[in-house]
């Protein structure tokens, strides 16, 4: 295993000269980050001089699932109408070091499923600890050299050694096993310029109504609300490893989905097009009463007790029933 400082896993210079998040990365955020999907594409937007703000209309469709809250994702046919860039699966029949290779030696980036076991930028988490799924996006390959630079979640990393060896699964055991999948790979290329000014702001608007279209028939966290006794008592029941499951995949997802809405609110309004204050008010509502919940619900872990969260629930489906059926009524 190579030793390395954890300063070493990141780089503050890309192609493009110093690399810099974009703001949505370095605002004041109740939740930083949301999934790697979403925070990896907006740094890829940024990467591409795009402003991710403008496709951030997928939020109003997000819906409880039973045991979740749908997983926020960028909509990848509204990144082509925005920003010109499509994203187009890639076949993987050689290994997947030459496909990135060919794919970076044309300009375009390769968003790959990998293992975070081999990412050095997961130190505080899963490098070299757990095996677990995230994704990337790789910009550029060494093969000699035996390293990448790749985005990841809200960073611009590197990685070489043992790790590229890792990731491409080119270590001997790895490289033998059979039975081992392909991942799911994408490219993204540059297809025509993007929108910009008016225009980009008007085609925002006009995705905007149709996902408002595509909106929950009920309200989410009424639902979330009805489940919730089962699922307190399986977040007391099981072990830590689960809380922070849980909690990532309905208290993250659903927090930081609806304080990116806000966020897209507030670049609707900067851009003239008026969205009453309430509605963004209370779609960041709903963001910090979910930390708030989480924060309980670990309290409750660590004392062995019940806390069924109502004034948490009361607030977030009251605050929901002042943003999504409003927005319908401005845009549709």
């Amino acid at each position: 295993m190579n030793a390395r400082s954890p300063a070493e896993a990141v780089i503050e210079t890309s192609a493009h000269g110093e690399y810099r998040q974009h703001a949505l990365h370095r605002e004041e955020r109740v939740w930083l980050e949301t999934n790697c999907y979403v925070d990896l594409w907006i740094e890829l937007l940024h990467h591409y001089g795009c402003d991710p703000h403008a496709a951030l209309n997928f939020t109003v469709t997000q819906a409880f699932e039973g045991d979740q809250f749908t997983f926020p994702k960028f909509s990848l046919d509204d990144i082509s109408r925005l920003y010109g860039l499509q994203a187009q699966e890639l076949a993987i029949y050689d290994t997947l070091e030459a496909h990135v290779r060919e794919q970076t030696r044309r300009g375009q980036m390769v968003v790959v499923e990998m293992d975070s076991y081999y990412l050095p930028d997961t130190r505080a988490t899963a490098y070299r600890q757990t095996h677990t799924k995230t994704t990337v996006a790789i910009d550029a390959i060494d093969t000699e050299a035996k390293r990448i630079t790749y985005f990841h979640n809200a960073g611009y990393f590197a990685l070489s050694g043992d790790d590229y060896d890792g990731v491409f699964r080119l270590m001997p055991g790895l490289a033998s096993d059979v039975h081992a999948l392909f991942p799911y790979v994408e490219f993204v290329k540059r297809a025509r310029a993007p929108l910009e000014g008016d225009a980009m702001v008007q085609r925002s608007v006009e995705l905007l109504a149709l996902r408002l279209a595509d909106r929950p028939a009920t309200n989410p966290v009424a639902q979330w609300r009805a489940a919730f006794p089962e699922h307190l008592r399986a977040l007391l029941e099981r072990d830590p490893a689960y809380y922070h499951l849980y909690t990532f995949n309905v208290m993250r997802q659903l927090g930081s989905n609806f304080e990116l809405l806000s966020k897209y609110l507030g670049w609707l309004n900067r851009h003239g097009v008026n969205v009453a204050g309430e509605i963004q008010t209370s779609a960041q509502a709903i963001a910090s009463e979910a930390m708030v919940m989480q924060f309980r619900l670990a309290r409750a872990r660590m004392r062995s007790r019940i806390d069924p969260c109502e004034d948490c629930l009361d607030s977030m489906q009251a605050s929901y029933d002042k943003v999504i059926e409003p927005l319908a009524a401005r845009f549709l």
